[in-house]
């Protein structure tokens, strides 16, 4: 059990959650504020090779804010050893989204496994969040496809009982991949333009992925291109990990920043609590300070403007 400055929370891992076909267990952790009822609940999906033991500085804040986090770890990470050469790594994709459904739709179980919690869970509030990778599987349940060689929309995988979600540092359209990612990362290829649950999108104006030969706008592509409504937060310097959500001094982070995760941290819960009807005032605060603020910036279109 931990404590943060607002709420005391407790955290609950592994739990492994049914997932029929995948060779290894589905494994999950809970995060969540040991007081307060009707907790939203966020099911967080991890960048490539992470797991449900990173995120830290994330899923605590969230749980102190009042959301109930469930962390599952994906067949990508360290964990499992599974890396680009692996025969499996072409459909991980699809198995981290049947990772995400597994979840959602076995939450009642595996909040279970916390005294207490689900007389105190609102499961009729769910929300979706990833980073990186995560974000796109997170996508697929908001609504995002994605697209194969000849440019065809694949699948539908969004889920019904996924109210809001939130897209941080995800990649955009697959029309300008370097060599690299055509040809470990051909799904990277995603069409949002039936994304149509309401989305944040977290992008950092500093942020240069080596799969693509585009620049720091390529992470706004899920905002410019999928229907309202969406929101569209700008971290000024931000780099891949954001000051580094994944957690403090890990090897991914170029930009090591508390203060900046936090922003990212606080603005996620933010909009859904907005979105989700909790409390609409945390957002028109951030909105407000956004307007005089040189670290951030927030742009949003409601549904209904275009």
């Amino acid at each position: 059990m931990t404590t943060t400055p607002d709420r005391t929370l407790v955290a609950v891992k592994p739990l492994t959650v049914p997932a029929p076909g995948r060779d290894v267990p589905l494994q999950v952790k809970v995060t969540a504020p040991t007081t307060g009822h009707g907790l939203p609940v966020v099911v967080f999906s991890h960048g490539n090779a992470w797991s449900m033991d990173g995120y830290g500085p994330l899923v605590d804040r969230w749980a102190a804010a009042g959301f109930v986090v469930v962390q599952p770890t994906h067949l990508d990470s360290r964990h499992h050893g599974t890396g680009f050469d692996d025969p499996r790594f072409p459909t991980i994709w699809r198995v981290r989204i049947a990772d995400l459904h597994a979840v959602v739709d076995h939450l009642d179980d595996v909040l279970a496994h916390v005294p207490g919690l689900p007389a105190r869970a609102d499961t009729t509030r769910v929300a979706v969040v990833g980073h990186s990778w995560g974000g796109q599987s997170a996508g697929a349940l908001l609504g995002a496809r994605v697209l194969d060689a000849d440019g065809v929309p694949g699948a539908d995988f969004s889920h019904p009982a996924v109210r809001a979600g939130a897209l941080v540092a995800t990649t955009g359209t697959g029309d300008s991949l370097t060599p690299f990612a055509l040809e470990h990362l051909p799904f990277m290829r995603p069409d949002f333009s039936t994304l149509t649950t309401p989305v944040l999108v977290v992008a950092g104006d500093a942020d240069r992925s080596a799969m693509s030969t585009r620049g720091p706008d390529w992470f706004t592509d899920a905002y410019h291109l999928s229907p309202a409504p969406r929101r569209l937060l700008t971290v000024v310097g931000g780099e891949h990990t954001l000051g580094g959500l994944a957690g403090e001094a890990v090897r991914e982070t170029t930009d090591e920043d508390p203060a900046r995760v936090a922003l990212v941290a606080d603005a996620v819960a933010a909009f859904l609590h907005d979105v989700l009807g909790a409390d609409p005032s945390t957002w028109r605060d951030l909105r407000e300070r956004a307007a005089s603020s040189a670290t951030f910036r927030i742009e949003e279109e409601s549904a209904g403007a275009r």
